[in-house]
């Protein structure tokens, strides 16, 4: 009967795939999603799919709100089929394979004495000496002996970093640790040497490194954010004291916690989605962390999207799997 046949496995004969908008073509002319995927009207909210693939179709129950839970623009009409998008999520954050690129591109940048060296900074005297220190102490980057060493300014240790990485020598003029704070949990502040500077116009989020750039991480920033990521070195005695200023600030709540498994990771976080019934939600991963954030009510979106402007209403979970916990 064709009444029966409305839905086909979870989606109407014209829906389009598995990653694309699953809103009915329905949708008027000047009626667009925000940025994290919340439906201009309720009228679009009350005809939304379900973004499972693996939907079994059928109606869902009735009391079932069709506007929560949302994970990764993608809304659930069942636990099983949040699980299921949920596992497709944590296949992707699991094959990406950045880790490994951006450690192996670390090892393969001209070691910073020899730059400095090339561009006639230092000498080779001097070099040999704050090696030879570096050798004794068993500790300290190179840049820190030659500063102890052989009086170098922090300036030419910075620049130096900056042609390392291929990448401009940031200043905090324009940071605002209040609204930076929020932008990802203190657990990546304290141990990535990275931190969110500053924002520019609406797109362009700047994240500051304190001896070396992180393609995983600023990649990770990025897809969280929805902003552009543009990497750079901060000088380090700025970056320290930037970075304890924002530490002081509040942030988004964030609940660290270790699983033993994928399988396990995936039935918390579907757990999560399912209780907190968040109104948009994000899944990356940051090295061996996976970064899970929720937006619980409308009121937490602001204009720029998933870009947070308030940590109220917002929740934050990183999770470890396995030994790496």
């Amino acid at each position: 009967m064709p009444f029966l046949d409305r839905r086909n496995n979870g989606r109407t004969s014209d829906a389009p795939l598995f990653g694309e908008d699953r809103y009915s073509a329905a949708t008027l002319p000047g009626q667009e999603l925000n940025g994290i995927g919340l439906p201009a009207t309720l009228a679009q909210a009350q005809r939304r799919l379900c973004g499972s693939a693996d939907c079994s179709g059928g109606w869902t129950m009735p009391w079932r709100s069709r506007r929560r839970p949302i994970f990764e623009e993608q809304w659930g009409c069942s636990g099983r089929c949040v699980l299921a998008m949920v596992r497709d999520a944590l296949r992707r954050e699991m094959g990406d394979g950045m880790t490994a690129t951006a450690s192996v591109l670390h090892h393969h940048r001209v070691p910073l004495g020899l730059l400095l060296l090339s561009q006639g900074w230092i000498t080779h005297p001097q070099l040999r000496r704050a090696l030879e220190a570096q050798r004794q102490n068993g500790t300290g980057r190179i840049g820190e002996w030659l500063i102890a060493e052989c009086g170098l300014e922090a300036e030419q240790i910075t620049r130096g970093l900056s042609l390392q990485w291929s990448c401009p020598v940031l200043s905090v003029e324009g940071f605002s640790p209040e609204a930076m704070a929020l932008v990802m949990p203190e657990i990546f502040v304290e141990r990535f040497g990275l931190m969110p500077l500053r924002t520019a116009g609406s797109r362009i989020l700047y994240v500051a490194f304190e001896d070396h750039l992180d393609a995983s991480a600023s990649l990770a920033i990025e897809r969280m954010t929805g902003h552009k990521v543009e990497s750079g070195i901060l000088n380090e005695v700025q970056f320290r004291a930037a970075r304890s200023r924002l530490l002081e600030c509040d942030s988004v709540e964030a609940k660290l916690e270790a699983v033993s498994d994928a399988d396990t990771l995936a039935g918390r976080i579907t757990a999560i989605l399912e209780q907190k019934q968040p109104v948009a939600s994000r899944l990356v991963r940051l090295h061996h962390y996976y970064w899970l954030r929720l937006w619980l009510e409308k009121g937490a979106v602001g204009k720029l999207g998933k870009f947070p402007f308030s940590g109220e209403d917002m929740r934050d979970y990183v999770f470890t799997v396995g030994a790496q916990g």
